[in-house]
């Protein structure tokens, strides 16, 4: 088994940090400020974080660009790898955030209205630069949907096939976000990890649910994850990353720096 990486993930809307409950919206009050973006993303750089997400995650609804200034001021001061997501529509908003200091860009909303900026972004800046974001709900045993723009709007897609066309078109890594459980602390969706990460050959980032250490060792073993992202659990200082390794670590599950 490859090291797993562990991942602190920061919603970002309106210039802080936010986390919220199944993907609540900023307009119904569903979400809370926990801190500022440079800040967090600091602690978590001493805690020897594997890298860091970054989604602004209100951009595709509202038609906003990522927030440049914030990325480049968390570039600065941190070392780990930086994956920013959050209202990149070109290859040119790609190039961009790159040029800011991401390691990375995600893509979610609009890999799925236009599928090809997939291979044009992997064509000009290499596939392990291109990271498609899904966020999937389940609507039935064994199926999930794909929804889009900060899980506003149901697509009707299936979410595995759908990773496997981005795999296709060249994505160098796909983020499993499950809409069930963001923010509910109840346990990421392994049976959809699994599913995803058995078929297709790239990592897999299993996203949405963590709130606690088995929950992570579940997603690993029985859930074939290659990364756990998570958020409330290290914004509200529950466990620092260098727990979460340590725990993985002594129950057989190898992790960077450990």
């Amino acid at each position: 088994m490859l090291a797993i990486r562990i991942i602190p993930c920061l919603d970002v809307h309106g210039g802080s940090v936010t986390r919220g409950i199944q993907f609540g919206k900023a307009e119904s009050g569903e979400l809370k400020s926990v801190g500022d973006p440079v800040e967090l993303a600091m602690r978590y750089n001493e805690q020897g974080a594997d890298e860091m997400v970054f989604y602004d995650i209100t951009a595709s609804a509202h038609e906003r660009s990522t927030m440049v200034d914030v990325i480049e001021r968390v570039a600065e001061r941190c070392f780990m790898p930086l994956t920013v997501g959050g209202g990149i529509r070109t290859v040119e908003d790609m190039h961009t955030l790159l040029n800011a200091g991401a390691d990375k860009v995600s893509i979610n909303s609009s890999a799925v209205a236009d599928p090809d900026l997939i291979r044009r972004g992997a064509e000009k800046f290499g596939s392990q630069c291109i990271v498609v974001s899904i966020d999937a709900q389940r609507v039935a045993p064994g199926k999930w949907e794909v929804f889009t723009h900060g899980g506003r709007k149901n697509t009707g897609m299936d979410a595995v096939q759908w990773a496997q066309r981005a795999v296709s078109l060249g994505a160098g890594e796909i983020v499993l976000n499950s809409i069930d459980g963001d923010g509910t602390k109840a346990g990421y969706d392994v049976e959809a990890t699994r599913t995803i990460s058995d078929i297709v050959s790239v990592p897999v980032v299993a996203s949405g649910g963590a709130g606690n250490l088995d929950h992570m060792v579940d997603v690993v073993q029985n859930g074939h994850a290659s990364a756990v992202l998570a958020a409330s659990i290290f914004h509200y200082g529950t466990y620092t990353v260098a727990q979460v390794k340590e725990y993985l670590s002594a129950r057989g599950i190898p992790t960077r720096n450990c």
